[in-house]
């Protein structure tokens, strides 16, 4: 399936989607590759192009743009990290399967993360208007949702496990992606002062 029709259904039809996606076979490198990559590029892009052409609102200051160097070396560093963080959240969901009465399996746990995430890689393209990109945090609800709903056919949760194993990694995964950013933000503004 294509990823563009892939996308669409996770979105418009999960329920389907999840039985769909749970008994195909795939990879960890097909998933990254195949779909997380190329999604993960969505924000990335566009908040380059938020922040380098039409820049970011600042009251009392005005709008505020970052140079094409910086902007670039930013880009690359969230698509990075998105991805890092992407199989660093696999990870973790693969380990708590067990406390859940779930399957352990990496691939699995992958599948779960990657495409609950559609939807925050989706919104992304709000980040182009950068005072729009915190509409982005609604598409993170939807990302949460899309979890719960993925977690009985793609992990073998069983219903009364679902919430509790939801809210672990969702606090777990929120944690992962708020330190990656840390990183992804100082390991940008170190280029900026060495004059990239």
């Amino acid at each position: 399936m294509d990823i563009k029709t892939r996308a669409v259904n996770v979105l418009k039809t999960p329920g389907a989607e999840w039985a769909r996606i749970a008994a195909e076979p795939a990879t960890v490198n097909s998933l990254i590759v195949g779909y997380a990559a190329p999604l993960a590029a969505i924000p990335a892009v566009c908040s380059f192009i938020g922040s380098t052409a039409v820049g970011v609102p600042v009251p009392f200051v005005g709008t505020i743009r970052i140079g094409v160097g910086r902007g670039l070396v930013t880009a690359i560093l969230s698509w990075v990290f998105a991805l890092v963080g992407v199989y660093v959240a696999s990870l973790v969901v693969e380990k708590l399967a067990p406390q859940f009465r779930s399957r352990g399996d990496l691939v699995q746990a992958m599948k779960l993360v990657v495409f609950a995430y559609t939807p925050v890689w989706v919104a992304g393209v709000l980040n182009i208007f950068p005072p729009l990109s915190v509409l982005a945090i609604l598409a993170a609800f939807y990302a949460i949702y899309l979890f719960y709903l993925g977690l009985p056919p793609v992990m073998g949760t069983p219903q009364e496990s679902v919430i509790p194993y939801m809210a672990v990694a969702a606090i777990v995964i929120i944690v992962i992606t708020v330190v990656l950013g840390a990183c992804a933000a100082a390991i940008a503004g170190l280029g900026a002062m060495s004059g990239i």
